[in-house]
């Protein structure tokens, strides 16, 4: 069964919860991940949720998110959801932004509560998307794609449009972002 951390304020951990019956209307705080990759043309990757997931099914997102088991590095867990979600390997995975956090309610009242950590990352492989993880994927060209969030034109979930709203003040190529500190990051969360 997979588990996923509960932190308190502070971002220590509290506890832990199967990932199953985490999520719902008064969804406990707890700790996750976001991952955006590129490719070397400086295209992004873009992700559809599952149809079938219980969050924000069917929803346009960032290339990959998901939560490190108890005790798991960060950056080890976004390597092993990568390759579940969408059979990629990758290099230069980096801290974007340590310090990410929100709160996000659905429609029907079922609430996402992450403190959520952001990393960015370059792949030369081709997506092999699972289907029970994510419907369809897409390569976009960052300027545009990240212009048409910050616009309102382009719709993706509520943490990827805070997400990108924060990254491009990091500059224009992500290959020169700079890297965040992982002392920004809730203590929770190991980074090797």
């Amino acid at each position: 069964m997979e588990q996923v951390v509960l932190l308190d304020e502070s971002g220590e951990a509290v506890g832990v919860e199967d990932k199953t019956i985490v999520h719902h209307r008064e969804t406990p705080l707890h700790l996750a991940f976001s991952c955006y990759v590129f490719n070397d043309r400086g295209e992004f990757l873009l992700t559809q949720r599952a149809h079938h997931k219980r969050t924000f099914p069917s929803v346009w997102t960032n290339s990959c998110c998901g939560h490190p088991a108890p005790e798991e590095e960060m950056k080890a867990a976004i390597a092993r959801r990568l390759s579940e979600e969408l059979g990629l390997a990758v290099h230069g995975l980096e801290l974007a932004l340590p310090g990410f956090r929100y709160r996000a309610v659905m429609p029907n009242g079922v609430v996402e509560n992450e403190m959520c950590p952001v990393f960015f990352a370059f792949t030369e492989h081709t997506p092999r998307p699972n289907p029970e993880e994510v419907a369809e994927t897409r390569w976009v060209d960052w300027a545009e794609f990240s212009a048409g969030v910050l616009s309102g034109t382009t719709e993706v979930s509520p943490w990827c449009e805070l997400q990108v709203r924060q990254l491009v003040e990091l500059g224009p190529e992500p290959a020169r972002w700079p890297k965040g500190t992982p002392t920004g990051l809730p203590p929770a969360a190991r980074v090797a």
